[in-house]
């Protein structure tokens, strides 16, 4: 398993804990707003990905794509980030913070997994128990911003109610045959950009708890390899 040290943010402070990663779901199509969904997958069907069969869709990928890393390398020109909240459950405890859903775009018009696995899933280095926002997370805030042409944009932005809610998910998830177990880490859908899908040279993806006052933050750098064939 793949072990970070992350800083939990809790009411009353913040500790470190080490989390051990063995299990990494990105799960699909997680709209509670069935109209902002389908935005997103025409969005999509205009890249020439099809439709799901089904909704929500829960993707497996390799646990040592997800990390707080500050730059990412990817093949080509065709990738983009997508802000996301992200569930990890260790010791019984389950924890959230915020992660880009980073895919290759041309390789997600033949194969989504496959497209998913390609990139890294950068994330906050800080976690909040999802204890402490239970009882508040609708008034939960996801956006993100991209650097585009040296230019600096808003991307993405709207209320974590966009996407189904935690338990619901973990519920669905449990549905299709999934066990939430201690090492898994799940990231839950995301919302749609503002302007089209387009890549970039860096992507920042914020959370923002405004009953509580705080927020988590996870920026990275993109830098695009040559594809020589």
């Amino acid at each position: 398993m793949k072990a970070i040290t992350f800083n939990i943010e809790t009411r009353d402070g913040s500790l470190e804990r080490a989390i051990s990663i063995g299990t990494l779901v990105i799960a699909g199509w997680t709209g509670r707003d069935t109209e902002a969904m389908e935005k997103h997958i025409r969005e999509l069907e205009e890249l020439g990905i099809k439709r799901p069969a089904y909704t929500p869709v829960f993707y497996r990928v390799a646990a040592d794509r997800l990390g707080p890393a500050s730059t990412m390398q990817v093949s080509g020109e065709q990738s983009s980030g997508e802000a996301e909240f992200v569930l990890l459950k260790d010791g019984g405890e389950v924890f959230v913070g915020v992660a880009s859903d980073h895919t290759d775009r041309q390789v997600e018009a033949y194969g989504i997994t496959v497209s998913k696995q390609m990139c890294d899933k950068p994330c906050s280095g800080t976690l909040w128990r999802l204890s402490d926002v239970a009882d508040h997370w609708d008034a939960l805030l996801l956006r993100s911003y991209a650097t585009i042409d040296g230019e600096r944009v808003l991307y993405q932005d709207g209320k974590v109610t966009a996407m189904r809610s935690p338990q619901d998910l973990l519920d669905q998830f449990a549905q299709r045959g999934g066990e939430f177990a201690d090492g898994t880490a799940m990231l839950c859908g995301t919302l749609a950009a503002i302007g089209g899908i387009r890549s970039a040279q860096r992507f920042e993806t914020v959370l923002e708890d405004p009953v509580l006052g705080r927020t988590l933050r996870h920026a990275y750098a993109i830098e695009t390899l040559p594809v020589m064939g």
